[in-house]
């Protein structure tokens, strides 16, 4: 693959870090351009208060000087403020001591028990730590660079919040961009900023009853060239690479491209996006493929719809077995969001602009970026007189 990414540390450890292989050299990149994403992520009504305590800020370790990419893997560390709290529970060394009590009461739905399982670990702390959401930024890092490639040819990634639990307002007709920019201004990035009220209600609601709510987003990238990934191997297919980037983001249990599911229902001449010609050469006239024909991107908009599932930490927790004493118990609790729909779309935005920057790069290669600009050009005249 052109880029690799790696990402390592524990929610309330040190710090996180990600370290992000295959972005050229003379790429633009300052701090901010990470900055920015990380604070998004950070919004939105119905955050715990860990959104409190952090305020994620990046930090480059080698890969840029002088505001530029060098061609050298680029590394980036978040620095975890509340680990102030946590040094002695999270100790990287010594033994713990008797005022650490290990986690025994897994959470239903969370990585919990299936990871003690599989890494013989007695405290379950040693795997929440990891599975916890909190990765998430690190992602967004990677993402945030990955951004800022695709934006130097003309690609921009977007997202929205479609529903909450069971509020699911009209969306109104608007195009991607449009939406994306109602959306930045919405506590819960919704594009439309007149809904956040009943949005605080059913937050507010599930607060009042110790519970949590799960929801949809959409997130999109306009301005991709057609080409972008391969039917050859399963493995190559965009849509295929686009839909596991998705899935691997905590919590997401459903991803549709596109029309999706709905498009089962209909009838072949009701889905398939017709052909057409101008001047700038082949269009489509609707994008029910969301993007892609083929494991291929065709040029129109990327476009990717997931689900989140309701995030498994309750103040009034399910019923779970103390991993000790094997006796029936409530679930552990953690400090925790009642919802995290509005985050997880910037994260999907991140995951996609990696699996997008990987196929970009896979396809036109290049090692600084005025050359995969003049590559660039060249096939988008291609395109144009085929």
């Amino acid at each position: 693959m052109p880029i690799r990414f790696l990402t390592a540390g524990e929610s309330h450890g040190k710090a996180l870090v990600c370290l992000l292989e295959g972005i050229p050299a003379n790429l633009s990149l300052s701090s901010e351009d990470v900055n920015i994403e990380l604070q998004r992520r950070q919004r939105g009504y119905g955050r715990g208060g860990r959104m409190k305590i952090e305020s994620d800020r990046v930090e480059f370790l080698s890969g840029v000087r002088f505001g530029k990419t060098i061609g050298s893997p680029i590394s980036m560390v978040i620095w975890n403020k509340d680990w102030e709290n946590w040094q002695e529970k999270m100790a990287y060394e010594g033994e713990p001591s008797e005022r650490v009590v290990p986690f025994t009461r897994p959470r239903p739905g969370h990585a919990d028990l299936v990871g003690g399982i599989k890494y013989n670990q007695r405290d379950l702390r040693n795997i929440l730590e990891r599975a916890s959401a909190r990765e998430t930024a690190a992602r967004v890092a990677v993402g945030a660079v990955c951004k800022r490639f695709l934006r130097e040819f003309g690609i921009t990634i977007g997202s929205y919040v479609v529903s909450i639990g069971n509020l699911k307002p009209r969306l109104e007709e608007r195009n991607l961009l449009e939406r994306h920019r109602l959306a930045e201004s919405s506590e819960v990035r919704f594009p439309d900023p007149s809904k956040d009220e009943e949005f605080r209600r059913i937050i507010d609601e599930a607060r009042e009853r110790g519970e949590s709510l799960g929801g949809v987003f959409e997130v999109f990238a306009v301005g991709v060239p057609p080409g972008l990934g391969s039917h050859i191997q399963w493995d190559k297919r965009i849509d295929g690479r686009i839909a596991q980037a998705m899935m691997s983001i905590q919590a997401i249990k459903g991803v549709e491209i596109g029309g999706g599911f709905g498009l089962a229902e209909k009838f072949g001449s009701e889905v398939h996006d017709e052909i057409g010609r101008s001047e700038e050469g082949y269009i489509r006239y609707t994008n029910n493929l969301g993007g892609t024909e083929g494991g291929i991107t065709n040029g129109m908009p990327i476009l990717v719809r997931c689900a989140m599932k309701p995030i498994p930490t309750l103040t009034k927790p399910l019923r779970s077995v103390d991993i000790e004493t094997k006796e029936e118990v409530k679930a552990g609790k953690e400090r925790s969001d009642i919802v995290a729909v509005p985050a997880a779309s910037v994260v999907g935005e991140a995951m996609l602009a990696i699996v997008l920057t990987d196929a970009f790069l896979e396809k036109f290669g290049g090692d600084f970026i005025e050359e995969i600009k003049e590559r660039f050009e060249r096939y988008k005249q291609y395109v144009k007189n085929f």
